[in-house]
């Protein structure tokens, strides 16, 4: 009925048995990855980038505006000038690929620019005496972060979580570069193989739709859970940058 002439919107039966037949067992080996990338990108990546956020906008310290600067400049250099020296770092002196670390890893350190310059101007937008007030009653710097600062800036962590969410969720082409064992694919290059490589098992156009609903459904979920902190983050971040 998938195939079939003229086109038909309806089925003339409901059938499960395409879902079930795409949720085999190497879908889950890949939905375990991609888990793996998801989880620690979700946690560290809103981490570090505010961490580097709060020094760009509490701490004074010399040569903060160049160095903030410099993060910018990088937003501008284009993701595929940067593959070629990735991949050889990644390949040659770490070997990291065939391993999930280079999906993980990078984003450890700084979280992204993008991410940094939001963040950045979330915080400066806080009111300076709350930071005054906290370090009367003696507390240092990372205690005003984690217990002022940070919570205050809820509304952008999370719309960031969830832009980390949906980039980890659909990338592909880190993956394709950085992956050659089945073993470690993530959703989007093992679905890639599973239809269109050379293992392929099933591709008939049902087992394909099913698969294409099980890889739609999370980023749905999510965004119709956060869709008020989202549109809260930019309306505020918008206001207050």
């Amino acid at each position: 009925e998938a195939m079939s002439l003229p086109v038909r919107f309806w089925p003339s039966a409901l059938n499960f048995d395409s879902y079930l037949k795409s949720f085999d067992v190497k879908f889950i080996m890949y939905l375990g990855n991609t888990l793996i990338v998801l989880v620690s990108n979700i946690i560290m990546v809103p981490f570090s980038a505010s961490l580097c956020a709060f020094g760009f906008a509490r701490v004074k310290f010399k040569g903060s505006g160049i160095m903030f600067a410099i993060v910018l400049i990088t937003m501008m250099i284009p993701s595929m000038v940067l593959q070629i020296p990735l991949y050889i770092l990644f390949a040659k002196t770490l070997n990291w690929t065939n391993t999930l670390l280079p999906l993980i890893i990078p984003n450890i350190f700084g979280g992204g620019a993008l991410n940094i310059f939001l963040i950045r101007q979330f915080m400066k937008s806080i009111p300076n005496e709350l930071d005054n007030a906290a370090k009367i009653d003696g507390a240092n710097l990372f205690q005003i972060y984690s217990k002022i600062i940070l919570p205050l800036c809820k509304p952008i962590i999370i719309f960031i979580m969830v832009s980390t969410f949906l980039g980890v969720w659909n990338d592909f082409m880190g993956p394709l570069i950085y992956l050659q064992d089945e073993k470690v694919y993530t959703l989007a290059v093992g679905i890639y193989y599973k239809f269109t490589g050379s293992f392929v098992q099933d591709a008939t156009p049902n087992i394909q739709m099913a698969t294409g609903v099980f890889l739609s459904v999370p980023p749905a979920i999510i965004f119709f859970v956060f869709q008020k902190q989202l549109i809260d983050g930019v309306m505020v971040g918008a206001l207050k940058g």
